[in-house]
Order: C-alpha cells, then sequence, then structure tokens
C-alpha cells in the first residue's frame, strides 16, 4: 500500500468534467485507488463519490493505492492532480 499528500493544482478545480478524468485515470490501474480528505475516504474509481468530496484546487489530498500496479496508479493520480497529465 502507498499513501501520499497530493496538492490539486488543476485550473478549475475538481467539478465535473476533472472528476470524470480522474476516475478515468484511476480506472486504468487494478489496483485500488482512493483519496481522503477531512475524515472522509472514497473509492476514486467511483464518479459518486468522487463528486462527495467537493475538493477544490489549492487542496491537499490524501491518495492511497494498493495492488499489484499501485505505483503506476500513483504516478498517474499524482500527474492528473498536479496538472502535469494534458487534460482533453
Amino acid at each position: 500500500m502507498s499513501e501520499k499528500f497530493i496538492k490539486i493544482q488543476l485550473s478549475g478545480g475538481l467539478e465535473a468534467r476533472p472528476i470524470a478524468m480522474l476516475v478515468q485515470v484511476a480506472s486504468q490501474y487494478d489496483s485500488s485507488v482512493y483519496l481522503e480528505t477531512e475524515g472522509k475516504k472514497v473509492n476514486a474509481k467511483s464518479i459518486m463519490g468522487m463528486m462527495s468530496l467537493a475538493l477544490d484546487n489549492g487542496e491537499s489530498v490524501k491518495v492511497i493505492t494498493s495492488g499489484a500496479d499501485e505505483q503506476d496508479a500513483m504516478r498517474g493520480i499524482e500527474e492528473y492532480l498536479s496538472g502535469e497529465r494534458e487534460q482533453d
């Protein structure tokens, strides 16, 4: 299991479309991927769960990955949340 705090640096924050993109990124991996903030932990592969977090740009969130490709999953989520991955 890997855990890391990542600061959200998306130009529009995490609204509906960026959340859908985040769910797509998380779903590419076999590992489980969770985001945790303010005591609330949700599955990053669940669009409804992610919407319930109501995250904003500049906030830090704990990312938790667990499974065979957990390091790749962590890297992919970090690249997306930090604005390094191209948004379509």
